[in-house]
């Protein structure tokens, strides 16, 4: 899964949008990319979020074109859209088994000219680019570590956008500066402030799992989604930069290890409280 609309998190206020994504990215897949309107309420119930909240939420949704109705032996539920699932499925490997560039991945840097009459485009790939996670290294190049060339190609042909483009595939040659260089394709101290923001809301959610001796399913299953949901854009605004060109003892890795730390711990008992719910149980 990945992020569909980018409100931001706020002192950990997450928007309940956001949680319904996530909740489709988790669970729905696996039924078909459906989900009730009565499950949907059941479950956001259980993360502290109203039923008009929710009826809202799913509306912002569907105008997106994320969620389109589906009404079943007389239920009311909204379906996956193929963009979304699209979208969703791209974000797993970004989010659950994100690796960190090395040296030798070399960058991947994106060339492109859009002529003024199809201005929109160039806002398409301007926003499909900073999405993934690219830095701009000059007026009209964009630059990214080189193992996310295989998805940014992908991404932007089922975009239509790739006929805009000239991809390239390279090292750095200049004696020495990536470093500093790096420090102004990407905002590195906005970056340390959302890892940062992060540590600081789930640090205390593993310490009180570390002191529970028996799992709690809809404790895990409000964690987890909250967990997922907070971490979910971070893979994107940092695409994985390699470690030594980052400032020493970058917090980005001890928020990764406490995400996977979490995820490992959460992951099957907030699957069965879930799927509880979603029975109807």
């Amino acid at each position: 899964m990945t992020t569909v609309e980018e409100a931001p998190v706020v002192a950990g206020v997450v928007q309940p949008r956001q949680l319904i994504v996530t909740l489709y990215g988790l669970y729905a897949r696996d039924d078909g990319g459906r989900l009730s309107v009565a499950v949907l309420v059941r479950l956001l119930a259980g993360l502290g979020v109203d039923e008009p909240a929710v009826r809202s939420s799913i509306s912002r949704l569907k105008r997106r074109g994320l969620l389109a109705p589906d009404r079943r032996d007389g239920s009311a539920g909204y379906v996956l859209t193929a963009v979304a699932r699209e979208i969703l499925d791209d974000g797993d490997v970004r989010i659950f088994g994100r690796r960190r560039a090395t040296e030798a991945d070399g960058w991947v840097l994106v060339v492109f000219s859009v002529p003024e009459s199809e201005r929109e485009k160039r806002h398409a790939l301007r926003s499909q680019l900073s999405r993934l996670g690219f830095g701009i290294a000059a007026p009209g190049v964009w630059i990214a570590p080189g193992h996310l060339a295989g998805e940014v190609t992908d991404v932007l042909r089922r975009r239509g956008l790739d006929g805009y483009v000239q991809l390239f595939r390279g090292e750095h040659l200049a004696a020495g500066g990536l470093p500093d260089a790096v420090r102004g394709w990407w905002d590195l101290e906005g970056l340390r402030d959302l890892y940062a923001a992060f540590l600081d809301r789930h640090r205390p959610v593993r310490a009180r799992w570390s002191r529970r001796r028996t799992p709690d399913q809809a404790a895990a299953f409000a964690d987890y989604v909250r967990l997922v949901t907070d971490w979910r854009r971070l893979p994107y605004a940092d695409p994985g930069l390699p470690l030594h060109l980052l400032p020493p003892r970058w917090n980005g890795v001890r928020a990764a290890k406490l995400f996977a730390e979490l995820a490992d711990r959460l992951t099957e008992p907030a699957r069965a409280h879930a799927r509880e719910l979603i029975a109807g149980r």
